[in-house]
């Protein structure tokens, strides 16, 4: 078995977990931390207590902290350990649809022309004005026509991002002036081009192999911004080696673990703040000569000097790289 789910929980077995754990073409890893009930089991499920972690890999589970969601990483290297050529990172939130499934990496797929610079994805599959957590403010009232610049071509995905519905990845100031839910329309999948940049999360993702060291989840930064500020990071990177980013429908429901909007808020100002930056730092430092690994590095050394991550941040990196 060379697919992978990975979900990370601190509540006892979710409806969403049940329903992942009956996908039998997929081995399903939960991660546990120290918020995470003692007994928790599930059938069909490989379960990573905090002792089971101590087991994996040689250097990340000794500088990770507790209690942060950047503890899900175990699970990645547990499933490279165990052979994976695809990962699936979700939540235990997002129920799986009955039509749950990725589409192939490689293949022809309707692609969006480059270089459009951030595109709200969701405008494609939705009339309703919605954008997706990560998109810069300055963007969220723009519209872009995406069916008129859309062309069928051969390409290779990196990675594919397929939506949520009910209650989709949205920021807090959706969340605090809206709080609509959305249902998306059934649409064929969409490929961006390179410098078309959208976010996206770890809720409903499928990564290939070739680009597990961009799985990296910063534990320097705020949670809100942790899975955003890696999507950001890893585009320009994969756009070097001709690697794009998809969209799907939405094939999971989420029903939404209680959250304070405000606390979410104040989680997302760094967000806010750093994201159009982040695009251009990685950018300027990277280089096609290079692995994704030394860029990945050489990323989060700017992304230092800026004060978007803390020093510590790179010693987690390091001990990532060199476990995977």
């Amino acid at each position: 078995m060379n697919k992978f789910i990975v979900i990370t929980s601190i509540f006892e077995p979710t409806e969403s977990i049940l329903k992942f754990s009956k996908k039998s073409d997929y081995q399903l890893v939960v991660v546990g931390d120290k918020k995470t009930p003692l007994n928790w089991h599930m059938d069909n499920v490989h379960y990573l207590s905090i002792a089971e972690q101590a087991n994996i890999g040689n250097y990340l589970k000794n500088v990770l902290p507790y209690n942060h969601y950047s503890r899900k990483m175990i699970g990645y290297i547990y499933a490279i350990m165990n052979g994976a050529e695809f990962i699936v990172d979700t939540d235990d939130d997002n129920i799986p649809k009955a039509n749950w499934e990725f589409p192939d990496m490689d293949g022809s797929f309707l692609y969006l022309k480059k270089n459009q610079g951030f595109v709200n994805v969701y405008q494609y599959f939705t009339d309703k004005h919605i954008w997706p957590r990560g998109l810069p403010l300055n963007d969220i009232n723009k519209r872009l026509d995406i069916e008129e610049s859309l062309s069928t071509k051969k390409c290779n995905v990196g990675v594919w991002q397929g939506l949520a519905d009910e209650d989709p990845d949205v920021d807090a100031i959706y969340r605090l002036t809206s709080d609509m839910p959305c249902y998306f329309d059934e649409k064929e999948p969409i490929v961006l081009g390179k410098g078309a940049c959208c976010p996206f999360n770890t809720q409903n993702t499928m990564i290939r192999k070739e680009l597990f060291p961009l799985m990296y989840l910063p534990a320097s930064v705020t949670f809100r911004f942790t899975d955003i500020l890696r999507g950001l990071i890893a585009q320009p990177i994969m756009w070097l080696y001709d690697y794009c980013v998809g969209f799907t429908n939405a094939t999971v429901v989420q029903k939404r673990n209680p959250h304070d909007y405000m606390q979410d808020f104040i989680s997302e100002i760094p967000m806010y703040l750093h994201c159009e930056k982040v695009i251009e730092i990685t950018s300027s430092v990277i280089h096609e000569k290079k692995s994704i690994s030394d860029n990945l590095y050489n990323t989060y050394e700017a992304l230092l000097r800026e004060n978007i991550v803390e020093r510590h941040e790179l010693t987690i990196l390091e001990s990532w790289l060199k476990d995977i």
